[in-house]
């Protein structure tokens, strides 16, 4: 039984890795390594928990909850404010997509208080009902149109009012 628990995590993990790292990007507005620390807390605490996850109706839904908690929680410690430095290290994307484009969105991300910048994530990344936002945050459903209002709100200010243009990709 533990071997076939070992090989469904296995398989979860592999197919997961990539989108838990693409939404941990986003929510840490670019810092990979940092990124790549809540994935492996993320898919470390699945393991040890896999045997109660797989029974779940949703495992990925449950994956990114235990994330963006990680990340909310990250961002409560003082640690978290601590920066090596202030410029993006350089990167390459597989898709050869326009990265000053990606670059403006993610410096836009950045600057949201961390809350506010989980919410657009799990919303409008992960395309999450309010419901599913305000449960994956521990927050109401109310709490949670009132920061989408508000972080849609100032990456309008930092992005300017022609949000279409960033909306192609």
């Amino acid at each position: 039984m533990r071997q076939v628990l070992a090989d469904q995590y296995a398989e979860f993990a592999a197919a997961r890795a990539g989108h838990l790292y693409r939404s941990a990007c986003l929510l840490t507005a670019g810092d990979t390594y940092l990124a790549e620390d809540l994935v492996q807390e993320t898919l470390g605490r699945l393991y040890i928990s896999w045997h109660r996850v797989a029974r779940v109706g949703n495992p990925a839904g449950y994956a990114q909850t235990v994330l963006t908690r990680a990340f909310l929680a990250h961002q409560r410690r003082r640690s978290s404010k601590e920066r090596a430095t202030a410029e993006f290290p350089e990167q390459v994307y597989a898709d050869h997509g326009d990265v000053p484009l990606r670059l403006t969105l993610l410096q836009a991300l950045a600057r949201l208080p961390a809350k506010d910048r989980a919410v657009v994530v799990l919303r409008y990344w992960e395309d999450r009902s309010i419901e599913e936002t305000a449960d994956a945050m521990n927050a109401s459903s109310a709490a949670v149109r009132t920061r989408c209002t508000r972080a849609l709100g100032r990456l309008r200010e930092l992005l300017g009012e022609d949000l279409g243009e960033y909306a192609r990709f």
